[in-house]
């Protein structure tokens, strides 16, 4: 225990015994047992190490993409990292888009509008959530075009139960103060917010339409004022990083939980495109801005995939608006179709892929 006086059990298992205490704000872990050696592990904990938790409360919410301690999802992860040690594979994380319906025209979407308005039915997204949940994901994610026009998404949400953790990514269309109350009473847990640079001009131009920046920062304080956790999303490419400081002061101001950096990958309407991707200065500048940061807490994707390497196929899945399951929503290789096999089916398939694991990602070459 330390002088803040405060301790939560993430792991105990026969194998490993691990412990989270906070000290000046920060996450210090302490671990014990044969596993606690093993790279995976070690990894996994390291990560958390000194760093802020998005909240403090009751419970420990480490990131909002990882279920609160204590809790029945926490304990399920857990579980999976532990299978993970000895080889098993779980799509902790499943991301499904239920529409490809969305008013913005944004010039980087990896899932233009096919112009079928395609949309998976509230009844199949229940039975696709009810499969994943027993092969044992623990964060089902809401995506789309924009899902926040789904009229039935609290009802999704609520299907969801306490064996995962849900939440939302939004541009903030659609989002109200309303719907924030009905998503937070049917049980989400954290709003990830889209953002593409911190000057309204800049995201709006970007996105194809006036006004998505202040619908944005609404849909953020929509969803503050009801207490659900909210992450400003940020995918950094070349033109957009010299942006990082006022990213980050951004996401202060507004009191946001979490700011996640994730690097482009040039899919979709960017497909083929190599301006817009980091350079080896750019990749540089941004581990020195994530490791001299303070609060609020910041998870970059690519230290992440540096760390454990590629989660396609492995721990993440993406189920798209026609159907077709793939191994993450930037890599446009299906393996399968919901609606011709059970998606345990499928998720065995993506054990042929050769790149699990790899530090590469095999849609950016680098």
């Amino acid at each position: 225990m330390t002088s803040d006086g405060r301790s939560y059990r993430l792991f105990n298992h026969p194998l490993l015994q691990a412990s989270s205490s906070l000290k000046d704000g920060r996450m210090i872990t302490e671990a014990q047992g044969p596993l606690s050696i093993m790279p995976g592990v070690k990894a996994a904990l390291e990560m958390i190490d000194g760093q802020f938790p998005a909240h403090v409360g009751e419970k420990l919410c480490i990131s909002t993409w990882t279920p609160p301690v204590p809790s029945v999802a926490f304990q399920r992860l857990a579980q999976s990292q532990i299978k993970a040690t000895l080889g098993i594979r779980t799509p902790d994380q499943v991301t499904i888009s239920i529409t490809e319906e969305c008013p913005n025209r944004c010039i980087h979407c990896a899932l233009p509008d096919s112009g079928r308005h395609l949309q998976l039915e509230p009844e199949k997204v229940k039975e696709i959530i009810a499969q994943i949940l027993k092969m044992g994901t623990t964060l089902v994610i809401f995506d789309g075009g924009e899902p926040a026009t789904y009229k039935e998404l609290p009802e999704l949400v609520a299907s969801v139960g306490d064996r995962a953790i849900s939440t939302l990514f939004t541009s903030g269309a659609g989002f109200s103060a309303m719907l924030a109350e009905q998503l937070k009473e049917a049980g989400l847990y954290a709003v990830n917010v889209s953002l593409d640079s911190p000057v309204p001009e800049e995201h709006d131009a970007i996105r194809g339409r006036y006004g998505v920046f202040r619908d944005a920062m609404r849909a953020a304080e929509y969803a503050k004022d009801v207490g659900l956790l909210v992450d400003l999303y940020v995918v950094i490419r070349h033109d957009n990083i010299r942006h990082l400081q006022e990213f980050h002061n951004l996401a202060k101001g507004m009191g946001a939980n979490e700011l996640t950096f994730f690097e482009v990958v040039p899919v979709g309407r960017w497909s083929g495109r190599t301006d817009v991707s980091l350079s080896s200065a750019d990749r540089t500048a941004f581990d020195n801005f994530v490791s001299h940061s303070g609060a609020p807490r910041i998870f970059s994707v690519p230290a992440a995939r540096r760390r454990f390497g590629c989660f396609a196929g492995r721990t993440w899945m993406h189920i798209a608006p026609s159907g077709d399951v793939y191994p993450c929503a930037c890599m446009p290789q299906s393996f399968g179709s919901i609606y011709e096999e059970p998606i345990t089916k499928i998720w065995q398939k993506m054990a042929s892929l050769p790149f699990k694991g790899s530090k590469t990602c095999p849609m950016r070459k680098s």
